[in-house]
């Protein structure tokens, strides 16, 4: 069930998220988590300064009810799970920049000042890295 993949700061899509709160895949049968993916990747190809968070996917986050979810993680850090993106490229970009500021972050907190617009009212949940809790 798990699959090793390199350590650091990274996006986890949910490659199996419904594409919106009423359409569960696109015209050609994609989910939204597939097509999330595919829009970070090429936003990285288009920005490499965008390329140094590894975009990593995998079936279900269980975070069901919000479509197109990630989590953004890096070791040490606090981690964040977001949903409800439109599977697009302006999304990818707002959330790889988020995740590029989380990864220079001392402790994987981004001032909300420096949150791109993209990524306000999209978070979910937060997880302390093993071995804390957060104060």
């Amino acid at each position: 069930m798990l699959q090793p993949v390199e350590t650091g700061a990274a996006v986890v899509v949910c490659s199996t998220c419904r594409l919106s709160p009423d359409r569960r895949e696109d015209e050609d049968g994609r989910r939204g988590g597939a097509l999330l993916f595919d829009a970070l990747r090429r936003v990285q190809e288009k920005e490499p300064a965008l390329a140094g968070v590894a975009v990593q996917e995998m079936p279900c986050l269980f975070a069901c009810q919000r479509h197109c979810a990630v989590h953004i993680r890096a070791p040490g850090k606090v981690g964040y799970v977001l949903g409800d993106f439109a599977a697009d490229e302006t999304a990818a970009r707002a959330i790889l920049t988020y995740a590029a500021l989380h990864a220079q972050s001392a402790e994987g907190v981004v001032r909300y000042a420096d949150w791109p617009e993209g990524v306000k009212g999209h978070f979910i949940t937060r997880m302390p890295p093993e071995g804390f809790v957060c104060s």
